[in-house]
């Protein structure tokens, strides 16, 4: 892997993703109590042995380049390893990134300085393990120009939100669609193979499909290899990344194959870009079998450390008694009498008593010249199905979640969840009610 420069796209707008990227770039918004979304793909990196990696920067990127600064600046940069951001910076022209591909071609000249012989892009703001040592393995099998890794989705959920791919019997991409109206389904089934945002190029195919000026990766630059029958191969995440295959010979010369799991062992893959994604992530993560596991010790996944106390549950009597219950409580957080259910509650967060606290999100607070800026939730409160960005301060006896004309009427952001009589209430950072 030494040979590979990676470079994470972290300049989106996130504009489905609003009010949580008001202030801040949608890899920066905090996720799962302590972590930013862009801490996966960094995890990532580390645990598959990547150490020279670019993070691409644009919109409102203060709070994003804070984070990197201050924790993922550990690597050795006279072994020439490094995590570096690099901000849009009109290299070509005087305009800023128009797509993913004119994004990397406005930066080649860094990327070619390293002398690469492959090169990763990834996204940043995606929630996953992956062990990205098996698909460049799986690129150099295949002899591939370019490896897109890919998984499957319902086709209704694959129309008009991903770049979907149809392959042939060998992994070879045959065709590409970026959002069609009508996605083109895998044999005999009602999926798709849509494609993750991730790609390995062979450096000199990446120089040479990057002269034509075309702007994005899923618009244009793969379509075109397609069509131009270069070996573009589809990865199947759900296939190589949970399970690997161990062949043994037993002492009467019998062969036996075993499936052992992974370290990045998990086929969970979540493209958080929208409210309710955002929501039923964060909540993905605290049933006693969650369908991510966070707490693994063969796949870490590193934060930037916050300097906060333990977290604190305190009153024992009948209505007021400090409990969680399948929930994910972070340090820096106390709980005052008060009930918390199937929620996640971040570093810096104060719950008075006699409030309940049901299917929500809480961001936390923040530490300001010293002195912490916490989210409070006043005594009596309910509160259900909402996500509380930092610095919030609610008062004693109110109500989210339950009518939605009264929380309208209260200027707080309501989603729909599709197919559900379920909606989420966002509230926006630093506002108080």
């Amino acid at each position: 892997m030494e040979n590979i420069v990676t470079v994470i796209m972290a300049g989106g707008m996130g504009e489905r993703l609003k009010p949580l990227t008001l202030y801040r770039a949608k890899p920066a918004v905090p996720f799962g109590g302590v972590f930013r979304i862009i801490d996966f793909t960094l995890s990532n990196c580390m645990n598959s042995g990547l150490r020279k990696i670019f993070v691409l920067t644009q919109y409102k990127s203060h709070s994003l380049s804070n984070h990197l600064s201050s924790g993922w600046s550990f690597l050795p940069r006279r072994m020439d390893h490094f995590i570096e951001e690099i901000p849009a910076q009109m290299q070509m022209g005087d305009e800023w990134y128009k797509g993913t591909a004119d994004a990397i071609r406005q930066n080649m000249l860094f990327i070619e300085e390293k002398k690469p012989t492959h090169v990763l892009i990834l996204s940043g703001d995606h929630i996953y393990k992956m062990d990205y040592r098996i698909m460049k393995k799986f690129h150099d099998e295949k002899e591939a120009s370019m490896t897109i890794s890919v998984i499957r989705v319902r086709a209704e959920e694959a129309r008009k939100q991903y770049g979907v791919l149809e392959v042939d019997e060998n992994g070879k991409i045959i065709g590409f669609e970026e959002k069609p109206e009508e996605p083109k389904t895998i044999h005999d089934t009602n999926e798709c193979y849509v494609s993750m945002g991730i790609y390995i190029f062979n450096m000199d195919s990446l120089q040479r499909n990057l002269q034509n000026n075309l702007t994005d990766f899923g618009r244009d630059i793969i379509p075109m290899m397609v069509k131009d029958g270069e070996r573009v191969y589809a990865f199947d995440f759900m296939k190589y990344n949970v399970l690997k295959e161990y062949e043994y010979i037993t002492k009467d010369g019998q062969r036996i194959k075993v499936k052992v799991p992974r370290a990045s062992d998990s086929d969970y893959w979540r493209d958080v870009g929208t409210i309710p994604s955002f929501w039923s992530a964060n909540l993905d993560l605290v049933a006693p079998k969650p369908l991510f596991n966070l707490y693994s010790e063969l796949w870490p996944l590193y934060i930037n450390p916050q300097h906060f106390p333990p977290a604190k549950f305190v009153h024992e009597a009948a209505g007021r008694t400090g409990m969680a219950v399948n929930s994910i409580v972070s340090h820096g957080v106390i709980i005052s009498g008060s009930i918390i259910r199937n929620s996640v509650i971040s570093p810096g967060t104060y719950i008075h008593s006699y409030s309940v606290i049901e299917n929500s999100v809480l961001m936390g607070g923040t530490m300001t010249a010293g002195e912490l800026n916490e989210t409070q939730i006043g005594r009596h409160c309910r509160i259900r199905n909402a996500i509380i960005d930092k610095n919030v301060k609610i008062s004693g006896g109110t109500t989210i979640g339950y009518n939605r004309e009264e929380d309208e009427k209260k200027g707080l952001w309501i989603s729909e969840i599709p197919n559900s009589d379920i909606y989420i209430v966002t509230i926006p950072k630093g506002f108080s009610l």
